[in-house]
């Protein structure tokens, strides 16, 4: 074989083990991160005030409780899957802000899944953030169809930033937002 036909034939290889292999997976997650833009930050006299805290979820056992429990609080709320590949690329970014404000933020990463895949992902990625999930067709103040989505909620109910798509949450301005929110 000609040297072009050999290089032609590793191309095509490399090309179809993005797309078909768990190398292809992590590639992508990769591309994702590297392409995640620093999430929307409202101006305070432009934030949006949220329709209501009174809607419910469940936590990791399964047992409902109610999202007022963080009225008057800042609170960070993120949509993700974890079959979706633009979802786990920002879980790690969403992993290091829980870990630096974990005890300043109510945490809200919510998934619609069942609790089998999320835990397989959150143990693979030694994930410990904690998991929310959807009750479906429950009332909210966010689009649960927007995966993955983001919003940072300040103490009087406006979204103070939010995020279509792959945000990068572990920014520096989301954490000078989330210090000033935070005093």
């Amino acid at each position: 074989m000609k040297k072009r036909t050999v290089i032609n034939i590793l191309l095509i290889l490399v090309v179809l083990a993005f797309f078909v292999t768990p190398l292809g997976d992590e590639s992508k997650i990769l591309l994702n991160k590297l392409f995640a833009s620093t999430p929307e930050i409202a101006k305070p006299q432009k934030r949006q005030k949220i329709s209501g805290y009174d809607w419910k979820l469940k936590d990791e056992d399964w047992k409902v409780f109610n999202f007022k429990q963080s009225e008057g609080r800042v609170v960070f709320v993120n949509f993700w899957a974890s079959w979706r590949i633009p979802s786990v690329a920002e879980l790690e970014a969403v992993q290091k802000l829980y870990d630096d404000y974990g005890d300043k933020v109510d945490f809200y990463i919510i998934t619609n899944e069942k609790k089998e895949p999320v835990e397989k992902l959150m143990e693979k990625r030694g994930y410990t953030f904690p998991v929310t999930y959807l009750i479906i067709g429950e009332e909210m103040p966010f689009d649960p169809e927007k995966v993955p989505s983001g919003y940072i909620v300040d103490k009087e109910g406006n979204i103070a930033a939010s995020q279509e798509g792959v945000g990068d949450w572990d920014s520096r301005e989301i954490r000078q937002l989330l210090d000033t929110l935070t005093k």
